[in-house]
Order: structure tokens, then C-alpha cells, then sequence
């Protein structure tokens, strides 16, 4: 089963990324890291819809790189 769109959402924010106001338009959302500029999404869709799974993968790799740039102190 395929996760919402909220759940995405919820492990960008655990992750420290934080929503851009007025990035967006319509039903998107642009999330960045404050410490990592290159790490930078945009997820299209409401709250309640089911997520694609290259969004799955994106969110995965955004938070992957917040913590390998964290890590190695960059």
C-alpha cells in the first residue's frame, strides 16, 4: 500500500527540512534543509492523496543527503 502524501511530508519535517512559503503553486510544496541548500524538494499532491513512488524515492534521497552532508560536516 502506498504511503500518503502527509507521511512524506511528516519525515521531511523529522528530517529538519522545513516548507517554503509561497514556493509552491497549487497543490505543490517546495521543502528545503536550513543547513544543506542542495537539498531541496518539491512534492506535488494533497495531504490525503497516495504517494507516487519516484516521490517516495526523492523524499528518501533528500533526507539521505541532509545526513551524509551532516555527517561528514559540510
Amino acid at each position: 500500500m502506498p504511503r500518503k502524501i502527509r507521511q512524506l511530508k511528516s519525515d521531511l519535517r523529522d528530517a529538519g527540512f522545513v516548507e517554503l512559503p509561497g514556493r509552491g503553486k497549487g497543490s505543490h510544496t517546495v521543502w528545503a534543509h536550513p543547513e544543506h541548500t542542495d537539498a531541496t524538494i518539491t512534492l506535488s499532491g494533497q495531504d490525503g492523496e497516495d504517494a507516487k513512488r519516484y516521490q517516495e524515492s526523492q523524499v528518501i534521497e533528500a533526507i539521505r543527503k541532509s545526513k551524509v552532508r551532516k555527517s561528514h560536516g559540510a
